[in-house]
């Protein structure tokens, strides 16, 4: 458990189990009563929470805003709780996402973050950051899905993903799970202002091997960038920096299949997956 930061403050998930204790303790009620009070969410559970080695659930926290009448307090530690976990690097950026025009993104090895379901996130945690809990890759998951709710705002935005095959090619995990990624990937591909894009093995090297980027279109109208590599990233603001990497992008773009192409291509590795899942 990690109690402080590199300031020497205590941690959202800390701060939140601590001030779950001091209301408990208020109502001088066991974790065992609290338990009985919010509906039989077991009082170990509760008590992982106040001690800061779990997150609770967003349900879990509703109910104790509204059993201790918090007026939200919970929850807001809750979000900064899940802001945390997102690297330092990105955070300001990510927090940008529910205001975006226009999101653009190129990955050259995985499927898109935002586009990933939750077996593919939490096989990819778990091969990335063996060291982590499964509690906080779990955590990790909850907040790439927390973040994938902007698809579900009232106001509409665009989203054009740029995929090099490598990342259908690649498993992540076993074939049911690929399955489910790919065809969720067709799901979304079929979103309006939605553009899904593949980068094939046939063209060769492109600008962008090794990393991925992401260019987000504001309401201002202007452009942000992130850059990112296995495990660095970089936020860029430069006009004249995101300006290059949008050239790099419109790069790859001008390599990858139209729309259809791709569609069909993910099809294609769909059929592989599904066939492999069922002999």
């Amino acid at each position: 458990m990690e109690l402080n930061n590199e300031s020497g403050q205590l941690t959202p998930r800390v701060r939140l189990g601590r001030r779950l204790r001091r209301l408990r303790e208020r109502k001088q009620l066991s974790l065992r009563q609290l338990s009985e009070h919010v509906g039989g969410y077991s009082h170990s559970y509760l008590g992982r929470v106040e001690l800061g080695d779990q997150l609770p659930s967003e349900a879990l926290v509703n109910t104790l805003d509204g059993f201790f009448d918090t007026d939200g307090v919970l929850a807001e530690l809750l979000e900064m709780a899940h802001e945390f976990v997102i690297a330092d690097y990105s955070r300001r950026f990510v927090s940008k996402e529910p205001e975006a025009e226009r999101i653009q993104v190129f990955t050259s090895s995985l499927i898109p973050g935002l586009l990933q379901t939750e077996e593919y996130a939490r096989e990819l945690f778990r091969k990335a950051l063996p060291g982590e809990s499964e509690e906080e890759r779990s955590e990790r998951v909850t907040v790439r899905r927390r973040r994938q709710r902007i698809f579900d705002r009232h106001e509409a935005f665009y989203y054009w993903a740029i995929i090099d095959e490598s990342a259908l090619r690649r498993p992540m995990g076993d074939a049911k799970g690929m399955t489910g990624q790919l065809r969720h990937l067709l799901r979304i591909a079929s979103r309006p202002h939605t553009t899904i894009q593949i980068l094939p093995f046939a063209k060769g090297a492109h600008s962008m091997l090794g990393g991925s980027l992401t260019l987000m279109t504001l309401k201002d109208g202007g452009t942000i960038a992130l850059v990112e590599s296995f495990d660095s990233g970089e936020a860029v603001s430069s006009t004249k920096r995101v300006i290059e990497l949008t050239d790099r992008f419109d790069l790859a773009r001008s390599m990858a299949l139209t729309d259809d192409e791709s569609i069909d291509l993910i099809r294609r590795y769909l059929k592989e997956y599904d066939d492999e899942y069922d002999s």
